[in-house]
């Protein structure tokens, strides 16, 4: 996946460059959801992934919160699997 970056300007003005990690269309709940980072670390040393809701269509990219319980379950899975199969490839 080639290197896809955006620009969000929070409340304050400031502007944050996010890299997208990825993408993805939940049949279930029949909405788009993107993962994306701006690489910070948060107090244990983790990489910061956040995750919304947003409309691949709508040329504004608006993001919409994730608000369900069940939403960031499978947001959640579809990220360790991802860290799984990394470590698996940096340790072949």
């Amino acid at each position: 996946m080639k290197d896809k970056k955006f620009t969000l300007i929070d409340e304050n003005g400031v502007k944050t460059t996010y890299s997208v990690l990825f993408t993805f269309e939940n049949e279930k709940t029949g909405k788009n959801y993107i993962a994306y980072t701006d690489n910070s670390r948060d107090k244990d040393g983790n990489i910061q992934i956040y995750a919304s809701i947003y409309n691949p269509n709508d040329s504004t990219a608006k993001l919409e919160e994730i608000k369900t319980e069940e939403e960031w379950k499978v947001i959640d899975t579809i990220i360790k699997t991802l860290q799984d199969e990394l470590k698996k490839g940096s340790e072949a």
